[in-house]
């Protein structure tokens, strides 16, 4: 009886972190098919009698992104999306470029662990832990440094080099999603009502007025 509640033990825990993570494949690939309009968590296999190469090949990731913006930064994403061969698989890439002291707003990846490699220049990284201790973790990465983003946590990167900065992460997802937290606090739609904001953050209405003006 004791080794049968062991047992059930073991496959409790073994299954909770099996749903914790995105499913195995149970094929050899699942390219997206964005014809379908079937509902499912992920994308719809394609047949694979019409799969090609292309499935599985995504170009121009040499190519820098736009950062003439106010943040000076940008994504060039490689999720299923761009990469339907991605389908099932719990991988997926990405491309920063960031302008003199670009910054990466801070923003979480509530579907991955993200590890960063920086390519060109230097760029401060940083997340902060869960509560009660809210402690930040943050160090500057140079040519050829790697960093880890624990999934689920605050994190953001900034380029503190004077010129631009190029860094390349994986994230293990296919769709890892993204939450940018001030665009979600403060400029969600409908808006979250002012009272709630004023006293989450402790400041007065017309403070946050300003700041969904922003959003």
């Amino acid at each position: 009886m004791e080794s049968q509640l062991v047992a059930l033990c073991l496959l409790s825990m073994t299954c909770t972190l099996a749903m914790a993570f995105e499913p195995s494949p149970l094929q050899d690939f699942c390219v997206a098919d964005f014809t379908s309009s079937a509902r499912v968590n992920g994308l719809v296999c394609m047949d694979s009698k019409l799969v090609q190469a292309e499935h599985f090949t995504y170009s121009g990731l040499h190519l820098a992104g736009n950062i003439s913006n106010p943040l000076g930064f940008s994504v060039t994403p490689v999720t299923v999306a761009q990469l339907p061969g991605l389908n099932t698989l719990g991988i997926a890439l990405v491309r920063f470029d960031y302008a003199p002291w670009g910054v990466a707003p801070l923003h979480v990846h509530p579907r991955a662990t993200e590890i960063i490699t920086v390519l060109e220049g230097s760029i401060q990284v940083g997340f902060v832990t869960s509560n009660p201790d809210n402690k930040l973790i943050s160090k500057v990465l140079q040519k050829g440094d790697v960093f880890v983003f624990p999934m689920g946590l605050v994190h953001f990167q900034r380029n503190v080099g004077y010129g631009n900065a190029v860094s390349i992460s994986a994230v293990s997802s296919q769709n890892p999603g993204i939450v940018i937290v001030a665009s979600s606090v403060f400029g969600s739609v409908p808006g979250i009502d002012d009272d709630i904001l004023a006293k989450a953050f402790q400041v007065d209405k017309s403070t946050v007025d300003r700041l969904k003006a922003q959003f």
